[in-house]
């Protein structure tokens, strides 16, 4: 069958399957949806979406109807409309209008008023003015990078909907080969931690699982590209877990050099991973690093991802779908459930996951429809690796700061920007609001205020309490005056100079930025504190300073090299890590339903990667498998 011929097809199937009372205008492949444009009047019988569950469930696709799009009111008369329908009570700060899928995006400081008593406002809206209505709350605080996307969006309307009409037809190309075979190639972060990157393909379909890149190793730092087995020409698809550039940090190199398919991940990833690579790019050119794509590339990623929410299982090439599942590693974070062929075999790559509920997240998902095949993260996989509980953390990191504000120190967290920060700052929140710390300056440096500001415009993705608190009791701890974001040089200098605080700077793991400014001026004081409380990978100056080191050399203004003695006080407080501990794991691999008949793990130094596959083998009675990069595994 040839390919127009196999799209035809499935166009006729759907005008078959419909009401003869539908009249059908055209029927448009926009990326993984079918589109099916009607000029009916009567949307609101239609949108009951009783035809639209049985059309998708005999089609095994997703598919959308597009009503009235050339009875829609310009988008000027349609604002004016929604304001006066719902009234200035109803707090609207933006509305939007998305052409390519024919919705307005009412954004509100209170979205029920928009809504209207049973819906009555929404169905009013679309019934007048045939554009689909959306409603988003205000978020508290406002985001550059969500206003720079959301600007990007706007000006490329049309681009992006070419985009998506050929990613569409791509996906929705016949399949040649009837056997299913399944290979998967380790392209990075195999017995190691950095440059995660997966390649599953069959004979049809090629799709990239994560493209990061390795923040400790200047040597390996980007994922193996350069294998055979990879060819960005014939890649489907890129799907990303989440947002650290471990994960991430690569996909707009693919754009770089010829890449014009999709990437899938939730939204607070798209917006996370995209604020975190134009940082990289400004830090690579801060020390003189030329960075490995540009700013143009990172838009063109943006143009070409797709935002999938938990649970919707999507179509990425004509024999695999995905489906997305809460990890609860940080906002936003998936593991991507892949399904081949007719269910002919089903994958789960875990990507990062905690098996854990926080203060800021939910626990990773357990059940699947199916899995035969699993990927699995062994970060903390070692038998060694026994994180000691949230509760024992908290209590710890209470007695630190108590102890170094009595003595008038400082103390130092070096964070990621993007989760442990979050966590900290419910956690410290508390710790002042309750008396338990003096009510002492805690400092925010580096991209943890606009980071948060993500967080707050997207409540849903948070753990459960925390959503109670901030959309249903007015207690937002995001929005605490407990905190002072930090901006320039001489800021820092005040605060090196002041008195006793909490300073909350990234990186994480002390390689550049403001964390490290900040620990030449507070290591040779032996009053003030450095906390680590996530992962420090190998070769970082954080895990130096683990493993012992008590002094480390950096590069002045002028250009000299000068040596800083450690001596202020040194703690690891693992208990607030985002990764799952070795007994997490193990109750995971116990509780994943069903139970996979092959379990991989990566994700971790040689000896945690090959001790967890070897307890998996033994305990739970699985084939087990801790593969290297560059290996090749045929899974069925």
């Amino acid at each position: 069958m040839s390919y127009e011929t196999a799209l035809q097809k499935i166009k006729e199937q759907i005008i078959q399957s419909l009401p003869p009372d539908i009249q059908v205008h055209k029927i448009e492949f926009e990326g993984p949806e079918i589109a099916v444009y009607s000029s009916n009047h009567e949307t609101e019988e239609m949108e009951d979406n009783a035809i639209l569950k049985e059309l998708a469930k005999k089609m095994r696709k997703r598919i959308v109807f597009r009503w009235n799009v050339e009875e829609r009111k310009d988008p000027a008369e349609t604002e004016v409309y929604i304001r006066n329908l719902v009234g200035e009570e109803a707090e609207i700060s933006a509305i939007e209008f998305d052409h390519t899928r024919g919705e307005v995006i009412i954004e509100s400081g209170k979205p029920g008023i928009v809504i209207g008593k049973k819906g009555i406002n929404l169905k009013e809206i679309r019934n007048n003015t045939f554009w689909q209505p959306k409603t988003i709350r205000t978020p508290p605080l406002e985001s550059k990078t969500i206003t720079l996307i959301r600007g990007m969006l706007t000006n490329e309307r049309k681009t992006q909907r070419d985009i998506l009409l050929r990613i569409g037809k791509r996906i929705h190309r016949p399949i040649l080969f009837k056997d299913l075979t399944i290979r998967l190639t380790t392209l990075g972060g195999f017995r190691e931690v950095g440059r995660s990157c997966v390649l599953m393909q069959t004979r049809d379909s090629s799709v990239l699982l994560d493209a990061g890149l390795n923040v400790g190793n200047q040597n390996e730092k980007f994922p193996h590209f350069e294998i055979p087995e990879f060819s960005i020409r014939d890649l489907d698809a890129v799907v990303i877990t989440h947002a650290h550039l471990d994960h991430c940090g690569m996909v707009p190199f693919l754009y770089k050099y010829g890449y014009r398919g999709p990437v899938y991940c939730t939204l607070p990833t798209r917006n996370l991973a995209t604020m975190l690579q134009l940082d990289f790019i400004q830090i690579c050119e801060k020390e003189g690093i030329v960075p490995p794509y540009s700013k143009r590339d990172v838009k063109t990623t943006v143009l070409h991802t797709i935002p999938l929410s938990w649970g919707k299982v999507t179509d990425i090439a004509p024999d695999i779908k995905l489906t997305l599942h809460n990890s609860g590693h940080i906002l936003g974070s998936s593991m991507a459930h892949l399904h081949f062929g007719k269910g002919g075999f089903n994958f789960v790559y875990t990507g990062d996951f905690k098996y854990q509920k926080t203060r800021l997240l939910e626990k990773a998902t357990v059940k699947f429809p199916r899995v035969e095949g699993l990927l699995i993260e062994s970060t903390y996989g070692g038998p060694q690796d026994r994180i000691p509980s949230r509760q024992d953390s908290e209590k710890e990191l209470r007695q630190i700061i108590n102890s170094t504000i009595k003595k008038g120190g400082k103390i130092l967290i070096p964070v990621l920007a993007v989760g442990r920060a979050q966590e900290l700052i419910i956690v410290l929140e508390e710790f002042i609001s309750k008396g338990i710390i003096d009510k002492i300056p805690i400092f925010l440096d580096g991209l943890i205020a606009e980071a948060t500001a993500i967080h707050t415009a997207h409540p849903d993705f948070l753990s459960s309490d925390l959503r109670e608190k901030i959309l249903h009791q007015g207690k937002n701890p995001f929005l605490s005056d407990f905190f002072t974001a930090v901006n320039t040089h001489q800021e820092r200098q005040d605060i090196l100079s002041g008195g006793p605080c909490v300073i909350m700077a990234t990186s994480g793991m002390l390689m550049g930025g403001p964390s490290v400014e900040y620990l030449k001026g507070l290591a040779e004081d032996k009053n003030n504190a450095l906390i680590f409380v996530s992962y420090q990978v190998a070769g970082t100056l954080g895990n130096r300073i683990q493993k012992g080191f008590k002094e480390f050399q950096y590069v002045d203004e002028r250009g000299r090299t000068q040596l800083v003695k450690l001596n202020l006080k040194i703690f690891t407080l693992e208990g607030f890590s985002g990764h799952s501990s070795r007994s997490q794991i193990s109750q995971f691999l116990r509780r994943i339903q069903p139970r996979p008949r092959i379990i991989l793990t990566n994700h971790g130094e040689e000896s945690k990667t090959i001790s967890l596959s070897t307890m998996v083998h033994k305990k739970l009675r699985k084939a087990t498998k801790a593969p290297r990069n560059c290996e090749t595994i045929l899974l069925k």
